[in-house]
């Protein structure tokens, strides 16, 4: 045998083995995406500034549903791996809208990402919401509620390729501002009030949807004020809103403005009631403002509340043991969250076609899954179909440490929906 031919014969046997491996393996790849058998999953959250510390508890319960499904063996044949990108900036203290939209920009690029988690703020969704669009990519918000953008109305400037693409497993600040207002009027009889806003996208919205149902529930408004979050003083505007005594105080806003109001209402109006959005629920509010001066103010959450519930105890137990933590009711909210996108993945992989963002958007859409705040839905603009909203007042509980997110906030009960 010729030298030619014995390099021919032993080529002939090297690619042999090699089909041999491969079939052993789980058979000979056909694209990029079945070779590695991972699919990709952005989480898009502020991990640094002023609400970082509510955006981990976000994150992690995100990475508890991931983490779970790929210790059973993954979805569909695929690992699930996260690529997780911070939002917040040192610059902006808070969330950043020019980085979220970023990170969205570099999770598009990547055509193994099938589908993001996030944002948390809605100044962020507006932000990426476009981008996503562009490139037919779901993400799926645990905390965003600003309507505008999934508003059919707004559609050529957040969906400008006309599927939704901005899904959400909260409800939006077109019921929780106005559901909030009612819980003045009928459940705290208030009379008057005056309005604030920190004037980020979230912050404005919902303080303009609670002004415009509490003024058709015969509230006065007596004024409107928005903060700098930037800016360290607010007794002036706070000095004028007990001049004028009105009988509670509403904000929309987030933490970074939020924890300073809290701290100097306290000196300048300590026996007025005080509430706001979902902004100020959370981690952020009770170590960031503290007791006393966070003691009393309402909160609402976009959603139902089911830390309480005797049947969520288990899911409790395995955050904790997990991340040494407690839980929010947004980290349910975004465990359900991916429990969406992994759902969606393995309905599309069942009727044999690719799982790629563009059939998992499409799955998404059409989804119905049971979960622990009970069947997801979506309507065809991405809102969830509930639209049940949560009330906590914060009532301090000195048996537990004071950033206990659990037992600091006292559930009051569903904001009346009318």
């Amino acid at each position: 045998m010729t030298g030619n031919w014995r390099h021919r014969v032993l080529g002939l046997v090297i690619a042999a083995m090699l089909v041999v491996t491969m079939v052993a393996l789980g058979g000979l790849p056909r694209t990029h995406a079945a070779m590695s058998k991972t699919l990709y999953v952005g989480i898009t959250l502020p991990l640094t500034g002023a609400d970082a510390e509510d955006a981990e508890l976000i994150k992690d319960g995100a990475m508890l549903a991931i983490d779970q499904a790929n210790a059973k063996g993954g979805v569909a044949g695929y690992k699930i791996e996260a690529i997780v990108l911070d939002s917040g900036t040192a610059t902006a203290g808070q969330y950043d809208p020019a980085q979220a939209a970023t990170n969205t920009r570099k999770l598009v690029a990547n055509m193994g990402v099938v589908a993001n988690i996030g944002p948390q703020m809605s100044g962020e969704g507006k932000a990426m919401s476009a981008i996503l669009s562009e490139a037919d990519m779901a993400t799926i918000t645990p905390s965003s509620t600003n309507p505008d953008i999934t508003n059919p109305q707004f559609a050529s400037q957040y969906r400008p390729k006309g599927k939704a693409v901005y899904f959400r497993t909260v409800t939006t600040d077109a019921f929780q501002g106005p559901n909030m207002a009612n819980y003045y009027a009928e459940v705290l009889h208030v009379k008057t009030v005056y309005v604030l806003d920190d004037s980020g996208a979230y912050g404005v919205g919902i303080a303009d949807s609670f002004s415009k149902r509490a003024a058709e529930k015969g509230i006065k408004i007596l004024g409107r004020d928005q903060l700098n979050p930037k800016e360290a003083d607010y007794t002036t505007i706070l000095t004028k809103i007990k001049g004028l005594n009105p009988d509670a105080l509403y904000y929309g806003g987030v933490g970074q403005a939020g924890v300073k109001l809290t701290k100097q209402a306290y000196d300048v109006i300590p026996k007025m009631p005080k509430g706001g959005g979902d902004g100020m629920y959370g981690g952020t509010i009770l170590t960031g403002g503290g007791f006393p001066s966070v003691d009393g103010w309402y909160a609402t959450i976009a959603g139902p509340h089911l830390l309480d519930n005797p049947e969520v105890q288990q899911w409790v137990k395995a955050f904790q043991a997990k991340y040494n933590k407690v839980p929010q009711d947004y980290s349910i909210t975004a465990y359900d969250a991916a429990l969406v996108i992994l759902d969606a993945i393995k309905r599309v992989a069942a009727t044999g076609k690719t799982p790629d963002r563009h059939n998992v958007r499409d799955a998404i859409q059409a989804s119905r899954l049971k979960t622990m705040q009970g069947t997801i839905s979506f309507d065809k603009n991405g809102d969830i179909n509930s639209r049940v909203v949560s009330v906590f007042k914060i009532v301090h509980d000195m048996k537990y440490k004071d950033d206990d997110i659990i037992h600091q906030y006292k559930y009051v009960g569903v904001a009346p929906q009318q």
